[in-house]
């Protein structure tokens, strides 16, 4: 099993900054992609950016230039540095990983999805 816990999430003003961080455990052998998603009260759940095992990033257009996706291979950690923060932005984020547990799955090709608990951003005056 793999876990992936969270944290840096709360209230900030408008125009204000946050960090997110989230770090996945348990049984891995590769991390392929790993993604912040976002889910506002009465909307579905959005990818917001992703990254990949080698660094290639993707974000969503409402946050280009505002929001940015870091990991660190290493530590099995993915950040997300929110810049410029609007009352929009305001949702509960979910850190998501491509997991591959073994040698044999990645031989395989085999990957299985993670998500970590959530983390509740709340941007407001």
């Amino acid at each position: 099993q793999v876990q992936l816990v969270e944290s840096g999430g709360g209230l900030v003003q408008p125009g204000g900054s946050l960090r997110l961080s989230c770090t996945a455990s348990g049984s891995i052998f590769r991390i392929n992609a790993m993604g912040w998603y976002r889910q506002a009260p009465g909307k579905q759940r959005e990818l917001v950016a992703s990254i990949t095992s080698g660094g290639n990033t993707n974000n969503v257009d409402s946050v280009k230039g505002r929001f940015t996706i870091s990991r660190d291979n290493a530590k099995n950690t993915v950040h997300l540095q929110m810049n410029s923060l609007k009352p929009e932005d305001t949702a509960v984020y979910y850190c998501n990983a491509q997991v591959v547990s073994r040698a044999s799955d990645f031989v395989r090709g085999y990957q299985r999805d993670y998500w970590g608990q959530g983390t509740q951003v709340t941007v407001s005056s």
